[in-house]
């Protein structure tokens, strides 16, 4: 299992095992080393007392103060140790005193109980195997897949597709395999005597007060504070930290800020490719030189995406959509030869409002749209611009209860919950309700304010977070996320929606304090994601993917969908209405991994 994991850990390795009984535990961990670079901070760590035994994946910020506070004896300087003495002192409730993205599993020899931690946000992984009697659990699928007396009680678990092609990913709890589960951020766990119970200990929607921050000034100073404090904790390390640039916003901040608190030029790195369009890092090297920092650029080919991308589909082990985990790959591959740590930018949309969904959500709120929806759809259905085309899908909702996910599927030009009916074969039945609950709350929300809660609790977590972890570890380096810090997550749930979105200016706050830094007409472009050509490469250097994976024999063998509606579609695309581009994707992906891993509907 750990050497599956090699590329999360290749500093060093260890194991721990307790058979007795009939009873069998046993934990592996992989180390990147990042503070205290002693073998004494090895892994699987023991407590002072020898009672306890921790894994510990990521990083927890403020584990000093922690030490300090409650007077902790320990022999490292590392993380690990605190947490652990911390535990032994205190019991499960310690991890809300916890500041970081952590995933850590803490085995009490005495009680033989098994006790898993995952952070607020959900930055670090767990993924677990769990079918009443055995339990194991790991930073990647993989690791479990490979336990081969675990694989035979692993199948498909039908429900998980249709989430795969309505959202591109998965959301937790569920995984493509029956028995294989995400375990849920902002909990923990315990595993004893064959069962396991979780704990809620933060949830985003307990957070959000009756009272909001409406003052400029007041939260400008307070989330200015928040940020400096959350950038500095993310540059204590034993090892070199850079920052990943990318000319945007959210980033541009993040780098601003860490070179502000830096006492030497801050190492950035931006990623480019050579084609016309997706030259970003033109605008990164220009905000670089005017912050000072140590800029290091990557200019890459469309043929060095395509070399990978196979690559890294495959490194998710679960079906995911997501293409901009091919650029984020090859930027961490790069920036790995100079740093083993990188901030990142990840969280400024979702917390103050910078999707195109938040327009959309309000818009559709509104009595008259809602009820003149298929009107609007049959309209724009018929025009011949592509555009047009594409919004005509967002009236096509079934329902209020549903369109938090209606709206981000349709966003991501992914499949809508009518599509899904002609797409799929009958037996899998679909209903998006589950994950368009939101809980309750101290204050009503506004539709932009549910779709952005709805897009931090699933999409920030179980997509970028996701992409962030495997696509950086692949390369053996640790992304770290200021902007996700808690009590940031905290500031911006209670934050004015005028102080987010004013006069049709997105993430307003961020950017009144991000121009104190560099200057504002630095941005005047439009904005533009992390992405890949790939609506032009699915035409061209990837036909050869549409022919081997959805032929007609192909399709029928796995089962999943009705061939004549996916020959239908890729004709479509393939005919001028590029828009489509990302549902042939999703359904190529599905069905290269189904193939790959022998998996059918029978």
């Amino acid at each position: 299992m750990t050497d599956s994991l090699s590329h999360r850990g290749p500093n060093a390795g260890g194991y721990f095992h307790d058979e007795t009984n009939n009873f069998n535990a046993g934990l592996g961990h992989r180390r990147l080393s990042i503070l205290d670079l002693s073998e004494a901070a090895n892994q699987p760590m023991y407590s002072h007392n020898n009672r306890y035994v921790i894994v510990f994946n990521g990083e927890v910020y403020n584990f000093k103060e922690i030490s300090e506070k409650y007077k902790l004896q320990c022999k490292t300087t590392s993380d690990t140790e605190v947490i652990l003495e911390a535990f032994a002192l205190l019991g499960p409730a310690f991890v809300k005193e916890l500041n970081g993205m952590f995933a850590f599993v803490i085995y009490d020899r005495q009680e033989k109980k098994m006790y898993l931690f995952r952070d607020r946000i959900g930055v670090k992984p767990i993924y677990y195997y769990y079918d009443g009697t055995n339990f194991a659990f790991a930073s990647e699928i993989k690791a479990l897949t490979h336990l081969h007396c675990l694989r035979a009680k692993t199948g498909l678990r039908k429900e998980a597709i249709a989430y795969f092609l309505h959202l591109g990913y998965i959301p937790q709890p569920d995984t493509i395999y029956t028995n294989i589960y995400k375990f849920p951020s902002g909990h923990y766990g315990v595993f004893e005597q064959q069962k396991l119970s979780l704990t809620q200990y933060w949830s985003a929607a307990e957070k959000i007060k009756p009272e909001l921050t409406t003052d400029l000034t007041t939260a400008k100073k307070q989330l200015e504070e928040l940020l400096t404090s959350s950038v500095q904790y993310r540059l204590i390390s034993d090892v070199p930290v850079g920052v990943f640039l990318s000319g945007g916003i959210d980033s541009s901040l993040v780098t601003s800020i860490a070179q502000k608190v830096s006492n030497t030029p801050v190492k950035s790195f931006s990623i480019g490719f050579k084609e016309d369009g997706f030259r970003e890092h033109e605008y990164s090297s220009k905000i670089a030189k005017h912050l000072g920092t140590d800029h290091h650029e990557f200019i890459l080919s469309s043929q060095d995406c395509r070399n990978v991308l196979e690559e890294v589909i495959d490194s998710f082990d679960e079906p995911y959509a997501d293409s901009s985990a091919i650029p984020t790959y090859l930027l961490s591959r790069e920036a790995r030869k100079k740093v083993t740590v990188a901030l990142s930018g990840d969280g400024g949309d979702e917390l103050f409002m910078g999707y195109g969904a938040y327009t959309w959500a309000s818009r559709l709120s509104s009595p008259l749209i809602h009820y003149n929806r298929q009107l609007l759809r049959t309209g724009l259905s018929l025009l011949s611009n592509d555009k047009y085309k594409r919004v005509a899908h967002l009236f096509d909702y079934k329902s209020r209860q549903r369109i938090k996910s209606h709206i981000f599927s349709q966003e991501q030009y992914f499949f809508s919950e009518n599509e899904l009916k002609k797409l799929l074969n009958q037996e899998l039945v679909f209903s998006a309700e589950k994950i368009n609950t939101l809980p309750p709350v101290n204050r009503r929300l506004s539709a932009a304010e549910e779709q952005a809660l709805f897009d931090l609790s699933y999409y920030l977590r179980d997509d970028l977070m996701t992409k962030m972890d495997i696509s950086s570890m692949r390369s053996s380096l640790e992304a770290r996320e200021p902007l996700l810090d808690y009590r940031i997550v905290e500031f911006s749930l209670n934050l004015s929606e005028s102080l987010k979105v004013h006069d049709g200016t997105t993430k307003f706050l961020l950017k009144e304090i991000l121009y104190s830094y560099v200057p504002k007409e630095y941005y005047n472009r439009p904005k533009t994601g992390f992405s890949i050509p790939l609506k032009l490469w699915l035409k061209n250097d990837l036909s050869y993917m549409l022919e081997e994976y959805l032929s007609e024999q192909r399709v029928k063998s796995v089962g999943i969908f009705n061939y004549e509606y996916v020959n239908q579609l890729v004709k479509r695309y393939l005919a001028g209405e590029t828009y489509l581009y990302h549902r042939v994707w999703l359904i190529l992906v599905l069905q290269r991994w189904m193939i790959k891993n022998g998996m059918n509907l029978g």
